[in-house]
């Protein structure tokens, strides 16, 4: 491997094209604020000193946040056009709308706990995310809507962790698209400092990782990985957040490794 190729950060954000748009423009104008909030924004960098500073693991901090959160906005929207049923709004008697913001507010303090511990970090980004959304959520709801967009946010929270079970299509596509953040560029700095774990290998081995509208399901996930290694990444960390996702039966990934050497030991894996 290139140094290029060892600390070029290539990951990439879903941008979403003149089509995209959501019920209306609640969710933008939460997206904007929680990107342009100082706390949050404080706490998205202090996450990442536990994660990569002092364990040695992949990205935890702002960049990851970035792209858990549109990884998630667009499995939503493509789960949207594959008429796929959200529960978790609706069964508390929120809008439409409100499915959005609570992927957004999810994605954004899934992994706050990092700044406690990153061993049983979910559970401590529970209390730090409540406190965060006792500020937040106010900005844009009255206080019933408050009680109940928070028990939906902190659900989706805690089921990015595999030993909890969401209940919510809401909590479902966060548990997945917090795997789907896999690239290289997700490892470079473990990598650079000498790094050779199995999370950090098998990040390194995947090239590229894209979203699209299935054929026989309403998302295809297409992977991109140059050698065997990236094989972990797919087989037992994504499929393990895919597991018990409710979400199983919506989304086809393929993983095609795309080096040419003939002798190479994987060639694709679908889940």
């Amino acid at each position: 491997m290139s140094d290029a190729s060892a600390t070029e950060d290539t990951r990439r954000v879903y941008v979403p094209d003149e089509e995209h748009h959501f019920p209306d423009d609640k969710c933008n104008e939460v997206l904007e604020f929680v990107t342009t909030d100082e706390e949050i924004q404080t706490y998205l960098e202090a996450q990442n000193v536990n994660a990569v500073d002092r364990k040695g693991y992949n990205d935890h901090g702002a960049k990851h946040i970035e792209i858990v959160r549109n990884r998630a906005l667009c499995l939503y929207d493509l789960l949207k056009a594959g008429s796929v049923e959200f529960n978790g709004a609706s069964q508390q008697g929120l809008s439409e709308a409100d499915e959005s913001v609570i992927i957004t507010l999810a994605a954004t303090l899934h992994d706050i706990g990092h700044v406690v511990h990153r061993d049983q970090h979910a559970y401590y980004s529970i209390p730090l995310a409540a406190d965060v959304l006792d500020r937040v959520l106010p900005e844009f709801y009255d206080l019933a809507d408050c009680v109940r967009m928070k028990g939906e946010v902190l659900h989706a929270i805690i089921c990015h962790h595999t030993a909890e079970t969401p209940l919510t299509t809401e909590g479902g596509i966060i548990r997945v698209a917090d795997a789907l953040d896999m690239e290289r560029g997700r490892s470079r700095i473990p990598y650079e400092q000498g790094g050779r774990g199995i999370n950090t290998l098998s990040s390194q081995a995947i090239n590229r990782v894209s979203l699209h509208e299935g054929e026989s399901r309403p998302v295809m996930v297409e992977i991109e990985m140059t050698n065997a290694a990236g094989v972990y990444q797919v087989d037992n960390l994504l499929k393990a957040k895919l597991r018990g996702s409710g979400l199983e039966d919506e989304i086809r990934i393929v993983a095609v490794n795309t080096n040419e050497n003939r002798d190479q030991l994987v060639e694709r894996i679908e889940l």
